[in-house]
């Protein structure tokens, strides 16, 4: 980030009224006694931790994770910003997630409890699906993949997802998945970056009542010469008709079903790649986001237990995000297996076929511990309360928020209409269930900052304390912490076990992205403030990736694809508050001469664009607002100055212009879009 932009963003954090009305919060909710008196971990882990934070993860690593061969030294910094935890340490993340398990005869425990979206079902236990990731590993060896391998993974929020992953991490291999909401063009750029061998898919799945296609954006992705693919392994999900390709395709049922379910488990370094994840950079290229085995186990196992308050031999737990994204990694795939507890995971969206079907599944299995993110909860309030109350959500007692800040309404709701549910008629539980509202990133690998619900008085709309072992930190543009009521950059101080280890192939990058804005500190891209009580209010993005929905997009990738249509001469991308998403693309463009005349401000052309979008990229970066304008807010050094462009798009007077080298341009835009509307 140019330090011009970095000030002008401190700045906002600074002075931004809305951001100061924010921490006006008096209301807090301590855990009741019989809560905290069950609670999985209590006050004096935070001071033991401080004691010694490598040596406090050592405890957890070995408490948690069974080693094939005991590691040596906590944490090697000798060459920051490369870490290397629990050294020569040797760990396998499957045997951990499902062999162990049965070992100690938990075999038939309940693993996964599946929905599909036509309501589907079908419930693995540990002994179950210990057989499937057995079966896939051989399946997948039988394929050539080797240790240190990539697999793209480009599948549904089936349990089949999960077998891939697991199936990799236990042979060894890389897994990189990609969400199956985006393009065959992003899934390829993908693929290439990562070189990976077999792509695993589906040949589609359920949304909103209807089929949708997988496989034919594996096979525009492969079109072109010059990928590294040998197979693809395809789950048939929802019948529909796919192309064949002879020789590279072949059936999940074929290749898995057919395997044998004898696999033995080897130990992996500590530091062995787990799993690339690629997320949106300022650049406009997706980062690869690598993450190794042993630290990444560690933390996300720890804080799923101690967050969650995880009692896995009662409780039910639902992450409701999709695998695609590192929630669904963190808080699906691993932690909750390497935890041995039981989880539901779902297929669908939330109204589909009824606006009250998550609560009829958290009513059907008994959710007691469910994690899902601002934006469906505040679709959730739109709806209306009447919705939950129609249904028993008494097994309830612990609700996680993820993805993005969570304003104050929203976490009142969260609590009073969900957390207080007592199943009876509109009746209320006399404690609610406690939230914990938290913060961390793909790159972080598990969560940082969260109350811990035995332990924390809660408020609403703050993630609040940096978690046991974590060094967090508010500071100035000149990297000094800043005092309470104060607001700056978020940042880490001190290495942590799930951190990322680099961008894939890009040391430098991975450097320049993350540890170049502040000595010996990680910059999180995130702007923070503290509290008069010290507590740590997230407040978004203050480079240009927006988080939507929680799904971070970079500005840059999709004005690219917008001037890669042969009507946009040039186009600036902003994201605007939303009260639903938590921001909204908007778009402003200018348009070639080219383009059809008398279109420039039709319904035609929008739809035209956005739908260039989301081939390129992916239905989620589909612009919410295009506005056409005659020329863009530009300084005498050629800059778009996107505030201004994000005053507009908020519905804002635009802020001062006397930097822009025509101070008039605004009046144009303004009098463009008045002509318009």
């Amino acid at each position: 980030m140019s330090n011009a932009r970095t000030e002008a963003s401190y700045s906002r954090l600074q002075h931004g009224d809305a951001l100061e009305n924010l921490l006006h919060e008096d209301r807090k909710f301590a855990p009741s006694a019989g809560f905290a008196a069950n609670a999985v971990v209590g006050a004096g882990v935070y001071a033991e931790a401080e004691a010694d934070r490598p040596a406090f993860w050592a405890r957890q690593a070995r408490l948690l994770l069974d080693w094939d061969t005991d590691f040596g030294q906590a944490l090697d910094w000798s060459e920051p910003p490369f870490a290397k935890w629990f050294v020569g340490g040797r760990v396998n993340a499957a045997y951990n997630a499902l062999d162990r398990h049965v070992e100690n005869g938990l075999g038939d425990r309940v693993a996964i409890f599946f929905e599909g979206e036509p309501g589907d079902t079908r419930t693995y236990t540990y002994a179950q699906l210990t057989e499937e990731v057995k079966k896939c590993a051989n399946a997948f060896e039988s394929l050539g993949v080797a240790k240190g391998d990539r697999v793209a993974v480009y599948l549904p929020m089936i349990p089949e997802a999960v077998i891939t992953m697991l199936a990799c991490a236990r042979i060894g291999a890389v897994h990189s998945v990609v969400f199956g909401g985006f393009s065959a063009d992003a899934l390829r750029s993908r693929i290439d970056d990562a070189q990976a061998r077999l792509v695993v898919t589906a040949d589609g799945t359920y949304r909103r009542g209807k089929p949708s296609p997988l496989k034919p954006a594996v096979d525009q992705a492969l079109t072109a010469p010059g990928h590294s693919v040998e197979h693809v392994v395809v789950v048939r999900r929802n019948g529909q008709d796919v192309d064949w390709v002879q020789g590279r395709d072949r059936w999940w049922e074929d290749t898995v079903g057919a395997a044998s379910a004898e696999h033995t488990a080897v130990g992996h370094d500590a530091e062995h790649p787990l799993f690339i994840l690629y997320t949106s950079g300022t650049t406009g290229k997706p980062k690869g986001i690598l993450h190794t085995t042993g630290g990444y186990l560690t933390q996300t196992a720890y804080t799923h237990r101690a967050v969650f308050d995880l009692h896995p031999e009662t409780d039910v737990f639902w992450c409701t995000a999709d695998v695609g994204w590192v929630t669904g990694h963190s808080y699906v795939a691993y932690a909750p297996l390497v935890n041995g507890a039981t989880q539901v995971m779902y297929e669908g969206t939330p109204d589909s076929p009824h606006q009250g079907r998550w609560w009829e599944i958290v009513q059907k299995y008994k959710v007691s511990i469910l994690y899902t993110a601002p934006t469906a909860i505040r679709t959730f309030m739109k709806w209306g309360r009447e919705i939950p109350g129609r249904y028993d959500l008494s097994s309830i007692r612990v609700l996680g928020s993820v993805g993005e800040p969570i304003n104050p309404e929203a976490w009142m709701w969260y609590r009073e209409v969900i957390g207080a549910n007592a199943g009876n008629h509109g009746e209320k539980k006399e404690d609610p269930a406690p939230i914990v509202d938290t913060w961390w990133q793909t790159e972080t690998g598990a969560q940082m900052i969260a109350p811990l619900p035995g332990v924390t008085a809660t408020k609403p709309g703050s993630a609040q304390v940096p978690l046991p072992g974590i060094a967090i930190d508010v500071v100035d543009e000149a990297g000094a912490s800043v005092p309470d009521g104060h607001g700056g950059y978020l940042v880490v101080r001190e290495p942590w076990p799930a951190m990322l280890r680099g961008i894939w192939g890009d040391p430098e990058r991975f450097k320049e992205t993350y540890w170049s804005r502040f000595e010996g500190m990680y910059f999180a891209g995130d702007g923070a403030k503290k509290d008069e009580d010290g507590d740590i209010w997230l407040l978004g993005r203050v480079d240009d990736v927006m988080n939507v929905s929680g799904h971070r997009l970079s500005t840059t990738e999709i004005e690219s694809a917008l001037v890669s249509h042969p009507w946009v001469a040039e186009a600036a991308v902003v994201g605007a508050s939303d009260e639903t998403t938590g921001q909204a693309v908007v778009a402003f463009v200018i348009l070639r001469e080219s383009a059809p005349s008398g279109q420039d401000s039709g319904d035609a052309t929008v739809t035209e664009l956005r739908n260039h979008v989301g081939k390129e990229i992916g239905p989620i970066a589909k612009p919410r607002h295009i506005l056409v304008v005659p020329e863009l807010p530009k300084t005498r050094s050629g800059k778009i100055m996107r505030r201004l462009l994000q005053d507009v798009a908020e519905g804002r007077e635009p802020g001062d212009a006397t930097t822009l080298s025509d101070p008039t341009i605004m009046a144009q835009i303004a009098e463009s879009l008045a002509t318009r509307n």
